[in-house]
């Protein structure tokens, strides 16, 4: 622990930011699996959920909390399961 005012300042703020990251990001998680699942369930209840999860996940981005370029990559992906399972069906 450290002693100076400012380090103890510093350790709280970190141990606040990081909470929140870590709640940031498994909202994020809990938006893409319930994606997943309706994916592998109901192709049309997944279609209505794409546009909620990238929202989840332009937040998380915008939070800094995922860098943008992974947030789009992870959006692109979730949209080729999409179309991956549309075509299946």
């Amino acid at each position: 622990m450290p002693n100076i005012k400012s380090a103890i300042k510093r350790v709280k703020v970190s141990e606040t930011k990081a909470l929140r990251n870590r709640m940031v990001k498994s909202a994020t998680k809990t938006a893409v699996k319930k994606y997943d699942t309706a994916l592998s369930s109901d192709v049309t209840a997944a279609a209505a959920l794409l546009g909620s999860t990238s929202s989840v996940v332009d937040k998380a981005a915008a939070k800094g909390v995922i860098h943008k370029n992974a947030a789009n990559r992870k959006k692109a992906r979730l949209a080729r399961a999409l179309v991956k399972a549309q075509a299946a069906k």
